[in-house]
């Protein structure tokens, strides 16, 4: 990565730091009502005064930020009021679940919309290729809770298959492969929801792009020296067809929490969504400020990583010394 990608990673890390140490203070009103949420009008004089000292409101704004600095490297982000828990506690017990459940549909949602798209492309305006396209644009446009509300209808309450909220059985004590099963069981309906609503944009991404690389000449010169169709198909249409996939991959990586956060909502699935959501209910501001400054560390990190990827993808990209 060049020297300059660099600096723009530490110039947006720095303006999105920045921002979260300003955006309590740019509200209206005092502070404390950001920091104590309800509990604000319950506090003493003397509880007030704390909570001042001990996040150094008391202070002036440029010595509150390195305050806000030290206290952001060394991991010191408070405590829920809400929960009475250390919110870094709190995020990092939350983040693997997102993590399992956004990282796995991003997978999952652009090898199944790759394949799909490509069968439809191969059979353009046959009876299969007209039937995918309505499918897919008719379930891709289903708001997430609709979605997610219809599949527990149907697989968890109806047929009784899979769990119903959560992503673990908590009254059980499973270990190793039961424990495996156990999560895979309470991911499944969360995940399906996911993978339904995102399947759409890889599926028309690689449907068009075949369809125009069908038409290129070094695909009809390919077909003329006698090469076989399978050749032809994998070696020269869809593989050339894959690079406008990958670039909607890269893009969807930066987006990779966005969609998990009313899934998780949904399914009391115990992520980031679900931590912002019970947070934004129970106004516990502190949680919702670090929740967001977390997934935009996320979001930076995964568009950097896709970036770097890139060239292996596309040789006509120069990696960077």
């Amino acid at each position: 990565m060049r020297k300059s990608k660099w600096v723009q990673f530490v110039i947006l890390i720095a303006l999105v730091v920045t921002f979260n140490f300003l955006f309590p203070r740019m509200l209206p009103g005092n502070p404390l009502n950001f920091l104590a949420g309800e509990e604000v009008a319950m506090l003493t004089s003397e509880e007030r005064q704390e909570i001042m000292a001990k996040y150094h409101l008391d202070r002036s704004l440029p010595v509150q930020y390195g305050f806000y600095l030290k206290d952001l490297v060394t991991l010191n982000w408070g405590d829920s009021y809400s929960k009475k828990q250390p919110i870094i506690e709190i995020l990092v017990a939350a983040a693997p679940w997102t993590l399992l459940l956004a990282s796995l549909n991003l997978i999952i949602a652009s090898v199944l919309g790759t394949i799909l798209g490509a069968v439809a492309a191969l059979k353009r305006k046959s009876k299969t290729d007209v039937q995918l396209l309505i499918l897919i644009s008719f379930i891709s446009s289903a708001p997430a809770f609709w979605m997610g509300m219809i599949l527990i209808s149907v697989f968890a309450v109806n047929l009784g298959w899979f769990p119903i909220f959560g992503a673990y059985t908590i009254w059980a004590d499973y270990t190793g492969l039961e424990r495996v099963f156990d999560i895979l069981k309470h991911l499944f309906l969360p995940l399906m929801t996911l993978v339904i609503l995102s399947v759409s944009g890889f599926f028309l991404t690689m449907r068009y792009s075949l369809i125009e690389v069908m038409g290129e000449d070094f695909v009809l010169m390919a077909k003329i020296k006698g090469l076989s169709q399978l050749t032809v198909k994998f070696r020269y249409m869809i593989r050339n067809a894959l690079l406008p996939v990958f670039t909607l991959f890269m893009l969807e990586v930066g987006y990779i929490f966005s969609g998990a956060i009313v899934v998780e909502t949904v399914f009391s699935y115990p992520g980031l969504g679900r931590v912002m959501y019970e947070a934004v209910l129970a106004r516990d501001y502190p949680v919702i400020q670090y929740s967001f400054l977390l997934i935009s560390f996320m979001v930076i990190a995964c568009n950097y990583i896709a970036e770097w990827l890139y060239p292996f993808v596309d040789p006509r990209v120069v990696r960077d010394r």
